[in-house]
């Protein structure tokens, strides 16, 4: 009970005029059932002040200047989503913006950003701090934001953002000369706070980049005390297939002595359904070899790529969009191209199960076979007719229920939405599930959701002060009805907020009240302090 006797502490040492004690706390969740995070659930009470927890238990002690009843609800730690394609929202430092609401509605009050390779070199920038900031012992040492956040967010420095600024969008090696600035870009970023490289080799023009220099870029976060993200090579049968992809991922993060973290691990299409047991079968024999692994999920059977991605070959898109717009109207290398589209196609469940999420309008909401039928042309005509107007999203319908449950079952999976425009993941995922996997269909408990998503992820990435109740830790909080935490998104309506959460508290600053934004913003970025006298 050392929590309570330090909010006592607090209510005794400032008295207000007229000799009243000042509350002991600023807010107070009272009678609810608390998930500390790791930890038995139990009826009791979070009170906050300022922007930390100052007390975890049955009863707190003294009295709040807000005190919020909590009964028949469910208390927890604020969820971290560790895969999300938002980063304008999160680090526009406009936190009553519409595209972070659905964050907050789900009860995220952090997520990652900078995934998939993406993540600007710039990392100072992403977080609104001088570009100069070197890291160093201390938050201090890298800089102050400016900025006002919905909720706080932490940035990888990725590959493919890396490779265009240095290499552009071509199929080639780097020179040495080459490879070195790289490395010194990536050293950068980890100075100012990354939290490691990330990258999507699935995707060009990072797919062009052999497993040597991922592995000496890798090192070089490894060198400032990273973390290796990875969107695989292959999650399906495309290049070196989905087991092939894994065991080059864990021979990365090996060769280079750096923690491997799988992006949004899925056995995806019909070639590999049913792989699920495999694939965890390879990690937990790399983990029990000594290698830290893990892995995030985001609870959906249709992932959400671009529709190049789905169905263009690689070596089509070398050279960025205009050399591929060229390929389309070369007859003999559409010769070459057409049975490969088709083979991606069928590998993808066929027209029926792509979805255009975004692209052009008279596209968006229905399917390629639908698009087809209706333009009386082939499938394969349909996608490059759209590709020739401009890039589409698509949701694509790829995994079997059975893969899903297989991989969310295991205690390093942890919960991610892999949050993009046009999927109801970015909406619906944590309620999603929390409504369908645990009090539908029971495929995991109230609790494994809950740690899975706030204290194993947390420590997972050294998230300091992050994902658990207890006394010290950052007011993070979220508070929602058991019976009423459900997505409204789907795959026609993608864009519709979650129901059921009815208080989020982020840094002790309340963002949803009674079920509804307050517009206050307490988000902020978390900048990854890098291994001690590394960035000297």
């Amino acid at each position: 009970m050392a929590a309570g006797i330090t909010l006592v502490a607090a209510a005794g040492v400032a008295l207000a005029q007229g000799g009243s004690p000042e509350p002991a706390a600023d807010l107070i969740l009272r009678g609810g059932t608390v998930y500390p995070g790791n930890a038995a659930p139990f009826k009791g009470d979070v009170a906050i002040r300022g922007d930390r927890i100052v007390y975890v238990g049955p009863k707190a002690p003294g009295t709040a200047k807000k005190i919020i009843d909590a009964t028949g609800m469910i208390v927890a730690p604020g969820f971290i989503d560790t895969h999300t394609h938002v980063n304008g929202a999160l680090a526009s430092g406009d936190p009553a913006a519409r595209l972070v609401m659905p964050f907050l509605t789900q009860g995220v009050t952090t997520a990652f950003i900078g995934v998939d390779g993406g993540g600007d070199p710039d990392v100072a920038r992403t977080f609104g701090r001088d570009s100069g900031a070197k890291g160093g012992e201390g938050e201090a040492a890298l800089g102050q934001s400016s900025r006002d956040y919905g909720i706080n967010f932490a940035t990888y420095v990725g590959l493919g953002a890396v490779r265009l600024k240095v290499i552009g969008p071509d199929d080639r090696a780097p020179t040495p000369e080459e490879l070195a600035k790289m490395q010194g870009l990536v050293s950068t970023a980890m100075c100012q706070g990354a939290l490691g490289l990330s990258t999507g080799l699935f995707y060009a023009p990072q797919s062009f980049a052999k497993r040597d220099e991922v592995v000496a870029l890798a090192r070089a976060a490894a060198e400032k005390g990273g973390i290796y993200d990875s969107h695989l090579r292959d999650e399906s049968s495309y290049t070196i297939g989905l087991k092939g992809a894994v065991a080059e991922a864990i021979e990365i993060g090996r060769e280079a002595g750096i923690p491997v973290h799988i992006a949004h691990i899925k056995a995806l299409g019909v070639d590999v359904q049913g792989q699920a047991k495999a694939i965890i079968d390879q990690v937990e024999a790399a983990q029990k070899a000594g290698q830290i692994i893990h892995a995030d999920q985001y609870p959906w059977s249709a992932s959400g790529t671009g529709l190049s991605a789905a169905l263009i070959p690689r070596w089509a898109q070398n050279g960025g969009r205009r050399a591929l717009l060229e390929r389309f109207e070369n007859p003999s290398v559409m010769a070459k191209m057409r049975p490969e589209i088709a083979d991606n196609l069928r590998r993808r469940g066929g027209p029926a199960s792509l979805l255009i999420t975004s692209g052009p309008a008279d596209a968006e909401g229905k399917t390629l076979e639908q698009i087809a039928k209706a333009r009386g042309i082939d499938p394969i005509d349909a996608a490059i007719a759209i590709l020739k107007q401009r890039e589409a999203g698509v949701a694509s319908f790829n995994q079997s229920e059975a893969d899903i449950a297989a991989f969310m079952n295991r205690p390093w999976v942890v919960t991610s939405s892999d949050a993009s425009q046009g999927h109801p993941r970015y909406y619906a995922s944590f309620a999603r599930k929390y409504a369908n996997y645990v009090r539908d269909k029971q495929v995991i408990d109230l609790r494994a959701f809950i740690d899975r998503s706030t204290a194993v992820t947390a420590d997972m990435f050294s998230l300091d002060g992050r994902g658990h109740l207890k006394a010290g830790a950052f007011a993070d909080v979220i508070m929602f009805d058991p019976a009423r935490f459900a997505p409204r998104a789907d795959y026609i309506h993608p864009a519709l907020f979650s129901t059921g959460m009815r208080t989020v508290v982020v840094n002790g600053v309340i963002a949803i009240e009674n079920g509804e934004p307050t517009g206050a913003a307490g988000g902020r970025p978390l900048p990854r302090q890098p291994k001690p006298g590394s960035c000297r």
